[in-house]
């Protein structure tokens, strides 16, 4: 269980990491979006690549964050009867929703987008849209989110068998208490 613990620790750290980066991406959505509608009302003029940066810069930050999202339980659902289950159940649920779900879910939308991406970069495919930008490095994001979504996944996963096994404390706590990762950290030495 050490190794497997350890690494769920080096895929959170991962997806910690580029969240961080995330955070720079919505700053930059913001700048550019705001520089744009300056430059549209002051000076009566617009690109249609400044409109793409933002819709690219939202993809980047929607995809991205998807796994850091997970990291920290932050994915929207209805907490109605869940919150009220024991640790063991939701662990349980969230085990069995990870496995049977999550992870089929993310894997066929990773595989599936590969070729579409593949195309886009072997035919240079540009926005139709005059003055568009390049198609291809916005679609790469659709595996490599979908990827690191694979990998919190698993993670998660990870986590929620140490509980059910006795290996490390409940994971709900995970917000309240900082001592957590050490505690994780610990019970993946050997």
């Amino acid at each position: 269980m050490g190794v497997l613990l350890r690494l769920s620790r080096a895929i959170d750290w991962l997806n910690e990491q580029v969240g961080h980066l995330v955070y720079w991406l919505v700053l930059a959505a913001v700048v550019v979006s705001a520089g744009n509608a300056v430059v549209r009302y002051t000076f009566d003029m617009s690109s249609n690549a400044w409109l793409e940066l933002q819709w690219y810069l939202f993809s980047a930050v929607f995809l991205l964050a998807a796994g850091y999202t997970l990291l920290h339980n932050e994915h929207v659902r209805i907490d109605v009867l869940y919150g009220h289950l024991s640790p063991r159940m939701r662990a349980w649920i969230d085990l069995l929703g990870s496995v049977f779900f999550l992870l089929p879910m993310a894997l066929i939308i990773m595989v599936l987008s590969w070729p579409i991406v593949v195309e886009s970069i072997e035919r240079n495919e540009y926005s139709s849209d005059a003055g568009g930008l390049l198609r291809w490095p916005v679609k790469i994001l659709i595996p490599i989110g979908f990827f690191l979504l694979v990998l919190q996944g698993v993670s998660e996963i990870i986590k929620r068998i140490g509980f059910l096994s006795g290996h490390i404390p409940d994971l709900a706590e995970r917000h309240q208490d900082p001592i957590l990762d050490e505690t994780i950290k610990t019970a993946a030495e050997p």
